[in-house]
């Protein structure tokens, strides 16, 4: 297939060879952008036949996924970005070998829908449906800068909606995800109050660039969401997965997914949210020094 798999990673020894193998399924060449990993990463990718370039990481998903769509040898007319810790469906993958000569030449994007397995389980319920365009033309898109949730962008073309999925099932112990949710809270929180309060530049106005529609959708709730009242918030949108949308049905792992991420996570963005409001009302100014000195996070 005439795909590109770019794969960023930093000390991804436990995920990357099921990554790799699974990506050379659909893809002619397997990239990495290894962000100088410590652990064996590197040499179990290059022995698999994954060409590997390594680029100081910035603390900035996107503008290292960018340096590699810029800096790679890439060939090939797609691009695919996958994560070390995810990997497509038997389905997905038979889907792309029989839809991939048919795309349109209209066509710059392909949307696929993500499923998270938490604790070895496939969490079917409760989740609202996570589709994300990861298979693009190369040169026709770009990864946004943003402080979370970024997505690929076209600069050319429309985006269609496949099928079949790709799941995310990281292999590292609960307190690995708890401690990278606490990090990912703080650039939740200040993405939330940059939606209230529009103080940090917008690095996707400069292009002429399309969203997919489940992009754009989820960030118009983004934003419904950021006008509801802290606390409660977190704790609506538990309900509303957890009951609403049955995620009770998924047993103990069901219930630890919803409420750690469903409600945990994001109460405690909203404390921080809380305790910068406190220290800092509403001034741009006093919010960026205060995270600068607090979180070691420069907002310019």
């Amino acid at each position: 297939m005439e795909i590109s798999t770019i794969i960023l990673t930093y000390n991804e020894e436990k995920h990357i060879e099921r990554c790799i193998k699974n990506a050379q399924r659909f893809s002619k060449y397997v990239f990495l952008v290894d962000s100088f990993s410590t652990d064996r990463t590197k040499a179990i990718a290059e022995s698999l036949g994954a060409i590997v370039y390594q680029n100081k990481w910035e603390n900035n998903y996107a503008r290292q996924l960018n340096w590699g769509l810029t800096n790679l040898p890439i060939t090939t007319p797609w691009v695919f970005r996958l994560d070390a810790d995810e990997y497509l469906s038997d389905e997905l993958i038979s889907e792309i070998h029989q839809e991939f000569p048919h795309i349109p030449s209209t066509v710059s994007g392909i949307v696929m829908e993500r499923k998270m397995v938490f604790l070895g389980e496939t969490i079917k319920k409760g989740n609202v449906q996570w589709n994300m365009l990861r298979l693009f033309r190369y040169g026709k898109g770009f990864c946004e800068e943003r402080w979370m949730d970024e997505h690929i962008v076209l600069t050319e073309g429309s985006s269609v909606q496949w099928k079949n999925c790709f799941y995310d099932d990281n292999l590292n112990p609960l307190g690995w995800w708890i401690a990278k949710h606490n990090g990912y809270s703080i650039r939740e929180a200040i993405d939330l109050l940059d939606i209230e309060l529009n103080f940090l530049p917008k690095e996707i106005s400069d292009f002429s660039a399309e969203m997919s529609k489940d992009a754009e959708e989820k960030r118009s709730k983004k934003k419904k969401y950021a006008n509801m009242p802290l606390f409660w918030r977190s704790f609506i949108y538990f309900i509303y997965r957890y009951f609403f949308k049955l995620g009770f049905t998924e047993g103990k792992e069901g219930f630890l997914w919803h409420f750690l991420q469903g409600w945990w996570y994001r109460t405690l963005v909203d404390a921080k949210i809380y305790e910068i409001k406190k220290h800092c009302g509403t001034n741009p100014d006093k919010i960026k020094a205060f995270v600068k000195e607090n979180y070691q996070i420069d907002l310019g």
